[in-house]
């Protein structure tokens, strides 16, 4: 079998080469004949190719190609159609996997194809950490949790599926659900989730500090935009609580905020305090409380204005 794994980036250079450093270390075993790994750069400003370039000999699986930035949706489709082979493997551009990674993902694969129903697809680990220098040495956690069924940080699939099913909706330009709307297709197809523990991708992002707010308010904005497109294309009860779009959310999150007095502006001394303390996770775990309620109320603003 062989495998490409497709990794939109966009300005993600030093852990981006972490990441295709630990994909050229790959162990195969006599399962796997050949990978590439295709990186769509989405018009990154911080000499990505550049690096690409220089270090190409070192990077044999690598094959670059470059977009004006117009989102992940985009990237994947053009990772995905240049693509040589059967399996796609989806991660993004931050995630660093261990040595076995592929063929833990294809070994998975592999077993379900063997009646000759490709309708499936294999879920890998995310472990998030913020270690930049030793990112392998996080351990995995609660919060690392996810019960989402088709999330393009870490999942295998058939080529041939993705194309059926009509690949990445470009509507999705902004921030956020391009990924669990192509899986909303997926599962209409009867497409079956196999979760694959074993194939490991450790999410690097940089400690949560007080000069990050900004981004991350303006990034909530930007994924209610697209959850009420997400919405309009599959108008069910299951896509309204995965978007939070639900009385019960509005009403959660005022009520853990009481009643929206607990504002990101208020909370700043609190959160300061914590980053100063080195409780950086704790601070932004704080944070998301009102930041999930900026994101709700931005969501139903919106939907009544259209």
């Amino acid at each position: 079998m062989n495998v490409s794994i497709v990794i939109p980036t966009f300005n993600r250079k030093p852990i981006l080469e972490k990441c295709l450093i630990a994909l050229e270390k790959q162990k195969l075993h006599n399962l796997i004949n050949s990978y590439e790994v295709i990186v769509v750069d989405d018009g990154s400003t911080d000499e990505t190719g550049l690096w690409i370039e220089k270090n190409k000999n070192n990077l044999s699986h690598v094959v670059y190609f470059r977009q004006e930035h117009a989102g992940p949706a985009l990237g994947r489709n053009l990772g995905v159609l240049k693509s040589k082979y059967e399996i796609i493997i989806f991660i993004d551009s931050d995630l660093v996997v261990m040595e076995d990674f592929i063929y833990n993902h294809v070994k998975k694969l592999s077993k379900a194809w063997s009646n000759r129903n490709k309708k499936c697809f294999t879920y890998g680990s995310v472990i998030n950490t913020s270690n930049f220098l030793n990112p392998e040495s996080e351990p995995y956690k609660l919060t690392d949790i996810s019960f989402a069924y088709f999330a393009t940080g870490n999942v295998a699939i058939s080529k041939e599926l993705l194309l059926k099913a009509g690949l990445f909706d470009t509507s999705f330009s902004l921030y956020g659900w391009e990924d669990l709307e192509l899986g909303e297709r997926l599962k209409k197809m009867g497409t079956k989730l196999l979760k694959c523990p074993e194939a490991i991708g450790f999410h690097w992002h940089p400690a949560f500090e007080i000069d990050q707010i900004p981004s991350i308010i303006q990034k909530e904005y930007e994924r209610a935009k697209m959850a009420l497109i997400f919405y309009k294309m599959h108008k069910n009860l299951r896509v309204r609580f995965t978007i939070q779009f639900t009385p019960i959310h509005k009403l959660l999150w005022r009520v853990l905020t009481l009643g929206g007095f607990l504002t990101i502006e208020r909370m700043l001394p609190l959160l300061k305090l914590l980053v100063k303390y080195k409780r950086n996770n704790l601070a932004l775990e704080i944070a998301k409380i009102p930041l999930n309620l900026l994101y709700v109320d931005e969501l139903y603003k919106l939907s009544k204005n259209r």
